[in-house]
């Protein structure tokens, strides 16, 4: 079998916070990628100012490093289970992958899943144990967990003997050896030549697939894949055939291959080599472009289907337009089907002139498209998340997802109490020093709000992780938010009189000062029921003093959600209000008379 020497393409695996994008940012720099260190950055593969933020990876990432003549191809793929999507198919592109395992928290449910597709493509794997300078670290711990994992996972014999090398992403060295000198990360690099294959190189007519999706307002929609067979030449006739089998002729305006950071434009492309295509008009993922005078379609990828669903509506409060550059239903529409040309994962549907259903991964997989489109200058109105519930054989079915739960050992029984709570069921627990290991299967309905509960519940020391796996026999009611809100009665400033008069009643989302409205949700209520508050209600004055008489007014400061936090707080009739500068909630329905009269008809009703 003959194999393309001078190009290797392998993904890079992990899971969240493992250290992945530091351990390229030092490939980076030790392979002289720059001319100089000033033009260094770190986390350079976290390209857009989210990613940088939460130091998480959310779009796949394509470069190459050019090192001992050889053109290696880096797929940085995303850690987090909402976007895992994506890594099954770019894995796709990779003949090898590198396996990054944290080497105190060891493997965790999202590698796990991606691992086992890698396997099942029969890739090469070679096994990183990152983070060796942590006070916790278990390297050899560690070690045999990732070799049991293998095994779980059916791995053949020859990727049960993997390479395993230690590293420090940080601090830029790896080692074969925990005794070898500690300098660069050579090592690394070598291991890639020596044990991931170069790609085969297959004669015949040209077959490109495309695995990943770019979009840019000019040319519109770019496919990202790998030249399977033959070489791509932009000069030549080609065909498009779709998932359903149609025949789609095309003509390549650009093709561009990656070269260092960033993508040069070819007038063609080798078999094995990775590619970006201009000119593929409603292209899509799994299309394959091929010769028009020997059609052959590669084999279909499959599609994550969504697990969440929201409305995002047109923002109706009375704060209206007054920070946002784009508030129209019209905009709103331009921007969310916009983003479906990129993001296979995600649907979008039309349910009237102002209101959409949005649906993808997980709540995270939603919140960044929200995030990103308040910075853009967007602002919406967005419904509680709703699971997709399937009928299967008349009867309903949901998602399930693995969770697992790193926590404190006095806090694993708050833990399963609170899991137990939302239907889980727990799979394993392991003890790991002073703290508790545990596993759970758990419907998605129930992850909706529990992250928040477990943070609060450990003091914030759970490090938690979780992915679907399956859909699963509907389990039951699910006990959703127990207390009321407080609700402002009228527009206005809230005044800290009101504020401190009314804090035994809860606690409160703004300070002093704010700018409420009617029917924006403030706070939440000691007990499970609404309650309309006065806020701009003030002091009464008079010219009669009396010693002692004044109260000394100690407000609690507010308690601010993030978005996320936001959308697993509110109940079924409420609202999350996003604009570029605030978040607030709200009741769906504004007027209070409104709402007795909708909750008196739903009694009659029933």
């Amino acid at each position: 079998m003959k194999r393309v020497q001078s190009i290797r393409n392998i993904a890079i695996i992990a899971h969240v916070d493992h250290g992945k994008t530091t351990l390229v940012d030092e490939i980076l720099k030790q392979v002289h990628m720059f001319r100089d260190a000033s033009t260094m950055q770190t986390c350079f593969l976290d390209s857009n100012d989210l990613e940088r933020e939460r130091g998480i990876t959310i779009l796949a990432k394509n470069i190459s490093v050019p090192y001992k003549g050889v053109k290696i191809n880096l797929i940085d793929t995303p850690g987090h289970s909402d976007f895992g999507g994506q890594v099954e198919r770019v894995l796709k592109m990779a003949d090898g992958v590198l396996l990054l395992v944290d080497a105190a928290e060891g493997p965790m449910p999202q590698t796990r899943f991606v691992l086992q597709k890698a396997l099942q493509l029969n890739l090469k794997p070679i096994v990183v144990i990152n983070k060796i300078d942590k006070p916790m670290a278990r390297p050899d711990e560690v070690h045999d967990k990732v070799f049991d994992l293998f095994v779980e996972l059916k791995a053949t014999n020859e990727q049960l003997d993997f390479p395993l090398l230690y590293a420090s992403g940080r601090d830029g060295w790896a080692a074969r050896d925990l005794k070898d000198p500690r300098d660069s990360i050579v090592p690394l690099m070598d291991a890639v030549l020596e044990h991931i294959a170069g790609p085969v190189h297959r004669e015949g007519p040209v077959q490109m697939q495309v695995m990943t999706l770019d979009y840019n307002d000019y040319v519109g929609r770019i496919g990202i894949g790998r030249v399977y067979r033959g070489e791509l030449d932009v000069r030549m006739a080609h065909v498009m055939i779709k998932r359903d089998g149609t025949q789609v002729p095309v003509k390549l305006k650009q093709l561009f291959t990656f070269e260092g950071l960033e993508r040069q434009e070819q007038a063609s492309v080798r078999c094995g080599d990775l590619c970006a295509v201009v000119g593929l008009e409603g292209v899509d993922i799994g299309d394959t472009v091929c010769d028009a005078d020997e059609p052959e379609a590669l084999p279909l990828i499959s599609i994550d289907e969504p697990t969440i669903s929201m409305m995002f509506r047109v923002n109706d409060s009375p704060f209206y337009g007054q920070d946002s550059r784009y508030s129209s239903s019209r905009h709103l529409r331009e921007r969310l089907f916009r983003e479906v040309q990129k993001d296979v994962a995600l649907r979008v549907e039309e349910i009237s002139g102002e209101s959409f259903k949005v649906s993808g991964r997980g709540v995270l997989h939603l919140s960044i498209l929200i995030e990103n489109m308040r910075r853009e200058g967007y602002e919406m109105t967005v419904s509680q998340p709703h699971v997709i519930i399937r009928e299967v054989d008349g009867q309903k079915q949901e998602p399930i997802e693995i969770l697992a739960v790193d926590a404190p050992a006095e806090s694993a029984g708050k833990i399963i109490e609170l899991v137990g709570l939302r239907r889980g069921e727990m799979l394993r627990m392991e003890q790991h020093d002073n703290r508790q290991h545990m596993e759970f299967h758990i419907p998605t309905r129930g992850m909706i709000g529990l992250r928040t509960k477990m943070t609060t519940a450990t003091a914030g020391e759970a490090v938690i992780a979780h992915r679907y796996v399956h859909y699963a026999p509907f389990r039951g009611m699910i006990p959703q938010r127990i207390n009321g809100v407080l609700i402002s009665m009228d527009a206005g400033k809230a005044v800290a009189f009101a504020i401190d008069g009314l804090q035994s009643r809860g606690f409160f989302f703004i300070d002093p000062g704010e700018t409420t409205y009617e029917g924006m949700i403030v706070g939440e209520h000691c007990k499970d029921n609404d309650l309309v508050v006065n806020l701009q209600k003030g002091k009464q004055l008079t010219n009669m003093r009396a010693a002692g008489s004044d109260r000394n007014m100690k407000i609690a400061p507010a308690v601010r959600l993030s978005l996320e936090e936001a959308l697993e707080y509110i109940a079924n009739d409420e609202l999350v209000e996003a604009t570029p500068n605030h978040i607030r909630l709200r009741k769906q329905y504004l007027s209070e008379i409104e709402r007795k009269r909708l909750k008196r008809a739903a009694q009659t009703a029933d």
